[in-house]
């Protein structure tokens, strides 16, 4: 898809990320504007002086779980380029095993990032969004659609996500503003990687190969690439998606489409 968003605004978090940081490439590949926001500062000053050579870019930390820096990267993005059009929310954490070994802290770390932080970015986005007639695509989960054993916090989190975009989405279609989810399953990003070495138990690769015994291509899985994610949220984000909204759409080689998989 090789639209144009010359003169738009498009807003990350999250976006020193793999997933992110691929969906910015590929808005800045298109002539947006980048208004980046993460809590990693070196990886995200790294990543905007490279996008810096393509288009304008703004940084600046910011830590999803507090509601006024959520606040304050929306500020940015109005101080910067006059503008937002496209809210992009990838933040987000992972974390697995039994429920009854789960700590408070594990709830409200995962909670918080994942969907404390995506319903603040759009709330404070979503005053800039109708006036631009723009659209919020946030990242969700293959765990945000079906449930699976020992991810409880995770799929809670990501299921929150999932019916927010819908709630939101009937509540902002009078503006004409747009939202819609992505729902991926493993992709080969430096997060899995830190999933399969933290609950890898000691073999991080047996892991990530008990994951792909759950897709229903048997030996021919791969993971999901992060640029394959990236064209799907901004195909959400570009004009020839106009009718679509409130959707939660699956990139998962299959996994969630019936019994047996995931």
């Amino acid at each position: 898809m090789n639209a144009n968003l010359d003169g738009k605004t498009v807003v990350i978090t999250g976006a020193a990320g793999g997933i992110a940081a691929a969906a910015a490439r590929r808005f800045a590949a298109a002539a947006a504007k980048l208004v980046l926001g993460d809590l990693n500062g070196t990886a995200l000053e790294v990543l905007a002086g490279e996008l810096a050579a393509i288009t304008e870019v703004h940084a600046m930390t910011c830590d999803v779980t507090k509601p006024a820096e959520c606040a304050a990267l929306v500020a940015e993005a109005v101080a910067g380029t006059g503008r937002v059009d496209v809210l992009v929310n990838t933040a987000g954490l992972w974390v697995e095993g039994p429920s009854e070994t789960m700590t408070e802290a594990d709830w409200d770390r995962v909670v918080d990032v994942n969907l404390k932080g995506t319903f603040f970015c759009c709330r404070y986005a979503i005053p800039e969004l109708k006036k631009t007639q723009g659209c919020i695509v946030n990242l969700s989960s293959d765990a945000g659609l079906v449930g699976t054993p020992e991810t409880a916090i995770y799929t809670a989190s990501k299921g929150g996500v999932s019916l927010l975009t819908r709630s939101l989405a009937l509540e902002l279609a009078p503006a004409l503003v747009r939202v819609n989810a992505v729902c991926p399953a493993d992709v080969a990003t430096p997060m899995l990687e830190g999933q399969a070495r933290d609950f890898g138990g000691g073999d991080p690769q047996g892991y990530l190969k008990r994951l792909l015994t759950g897709y229903p291509q048997g030996d021919k899985a791969r993971f999901i690439k992060p640029e394959e994610v990236a064209e799907l949220i901004f195909y959400l984000a570009s004009a020839a998606a106009a009718p679509v909204t409130g959707a939660n759409i699956s990139i998962d080689f299959g996994t969630t489409a019936g019994y047996g998989y995931e």
